[in-house]
């Protein structure tokens, strides 16, 4: 079994402008421990501030009374026992110590020889002792130290390789290896210290963050870090829904990990943290189990040509169908299978054309649009017969004036013009309408009532249907319009209504 380190709350939030509130903080914790199934947590660095010590104690008196203390870890430094301190205060038990993996980074950054950087690390580890707290060490900069100062490296193991450390942690702290380099230098450990656990941390600077998560294991790494949603510094770390489909899928590993729990967490952290998911991010991405081309929705027809092991229920989701200018009937089909919705043949030709006419027009034309797309089409079918079409309108909003309306109709195979202002750019249509109906001597229904409803879910992008109520010659009846503009709608109920009585 492969060991998931999820760090979320400490190397996640190092991504600019995230700060995870205490409350925060502890509900991203339970998540990932009791739910998901993590097995080690990296809740934070030690000394950071107050408000960071406040929210390790917080976690870490929840961890004590769940069972889970044991799982956390907070990033701690060669400082004596200044870090551990600060660890042992805020209730924690495991420091995961922050150690140079690179002769670089011993003689530049720290300005000692690795005799001395060695001799200060097992006085820490010697204290860590005495307080009962474990420890794990983290090589920084171990990819660039095994390419170019691999002596070092392994100078540093064998100095501390005998001692009380539970993982050695091999992180690719500037993001600079590639998969094949990966495997060759994660071999190496491997091979030369048969008995130890190393982690592997990567990180996303190339893109190549989970390609690489992938080779270290192969080469017989024992965990791996991760962070929900790619979180990290620069362009980021593993994301852990990725590393969690390519070790099940792609290497047949098995992992302590619920799938079907990812979509949420990913959900709760994006809430958290203010950095939107994409939507195409495998697994958790809003559009990645979505088919657009209508030949793929007639695949999963027969016999689910376009499936893959990726099924969207594993990670507590569904597939869905997109309805744009690239539908077919077989996306709409599949979306009104899911609604209990059944259309012939003709009713069906009918709402597919009209899909693909308003998808020119709106991004996104959702299953909560169909219904409403439906009625307009079937209910409100006048195309055929149309005696009176709009050529052209102008609608002008200005601030401070009143708007105005400049309409182009055609009745009866004869066009006619005019311009009215009113007091909003419907009403400036329809006075403009009355005055050209008005010099025809042609008489104009009376409004009755003016309904607007969107589908649910409040986007802003929804469709927007108008019913407007009418009063022709004693008689009174309705018509409706369909449109990503609420203007433009009842727009075409009016257009509608004019159809309708002359009919």
């Amino acid at each position: 079994m492969i060991e998931i380190m999820d760090t979320t709350l400490r190397d996640g939030e190092q991504t600019s402008g995230v700060s995870f509130a205490s409350h925060e903080k502890l509900n991203i914790a339970q998540i990932l421990l009791s739910e998901l199934g993590v097995n080690r947590l990296e809740i934070a660095s030690a000394r950071v501030s107050d408000g960071e010590y406040e929210a390790v104690r917080r976690v870490a008196e929840w961890a004590h009374r769940s069972g889970n203390i044991d799982k956390l870890e907070v990033l701690g430094f060669v400082d004596g026992d200044v870090s551990l301190n600060w660890i042992q205060n805020a209730g924690c038990k495991v420091v995961n110590l922050l150690c140079k993996g690179s002769y670089k980074h011993c003689t530049e950054q720290l300005r000692k020889t690795p005799e001395q950087h060695i001799e200060d690390i097992c006085s820490v580890i010697a204290c860590a002792q005495q307080k009962g707290i474990s420890v794990n060490v983290y090589l920084e900069d171990w990819s660039n130290g095994i390419k170019n100062s691999p002596d070092y490296v392994f100078q540093m193991m064998e100095g501390l390789k005998d001692l009380p450390i539970l993982h050695f942690m091999l992180p690719d702290t500037l993001g600079i290896l590639n998969p094949q380099n990966t495997y060759e230098y994660c071999a190496m450990m491997v091979k030369r210290y048969p008995d130890i656990h190393f982690d592997f941390h990567a990180h996303n600077d190339y893109d190549l963050a989970v390609a690489n998560v992938f080779s270290a294991v192969r080469a017989g790494i024992k965990g791996v870090h991760t962070t929900v949603n790619g979180l990290g510094e620069r362009a980021g770390n593993a994301p852990l829904s990725s590393v969690l489909a390519v070790l099940k899928d792609q290497l047949g590993v098995v992992t302590s990990l619920k799938e079907e729990k990812i979509n949420r967490v990913s959900k709760l952290v994006e809430t958290y943290a203010g950095i939107h998911v994409p939507p195409n991010k495998p697994i958790v991405g809003e559009h990645v189990f979505t088919q657009c081309a209508g030949v793929h929705a007639d695949g999963d027809n027969k016999n689910n040509l376009y499936y893959n092991d990726l099924l969207p229920e594993r990670f507590g989701r569904v597939r869905e169908y997109a309805l744009g200018k690239t539908s077919s009937k077989a996306n709409i089909q599949k979306n009104l299978e899911a609604l209990g919705i059944d259309l012939d043949e003709e009713s069906m030709r009918k709402v597919t054309s009209r899909i693909i006419e308003l998808g020119d027009k709106k991004e996104v034309v959702t299953p909560e649009d169909l219904p409403y797309i439906i009625s307009d089409v079937l209910k409100q079918d006048t195309k055929s017969d149309e005696r009176i079409r709009i050529l052209n309108y102008s609608l002008s909003l200005t601030q401070g004036l009143r708007p105005v309306a400049t309409l182009k109709i055609e009745i009866d195979g004869e066009s006619y013009e005019t311009s009215a202002s009113g007091d909003g750019q419907y009403d400036a249509f329809v006075r403009a309408l009355r005055k050209i109906y008005s010099d025809l001597g042609r008489p104009f229904p009376m409004l009755t009532n003016y309904s607007v409803t969107i589908p649910p879910g409040g986007r802003t992008d929804a469709f927007v249907q108008t019913i407007i109520s009418w009063n022709y010659a004693g008689a009174d009846f309705k018509t409706r319009g369909l449109d990503a503009d609420q203007t433009e709608a009842a727009i075409k109920a009016t257009i509608k209504m004019l159809n309708k009585i002359e009919a």
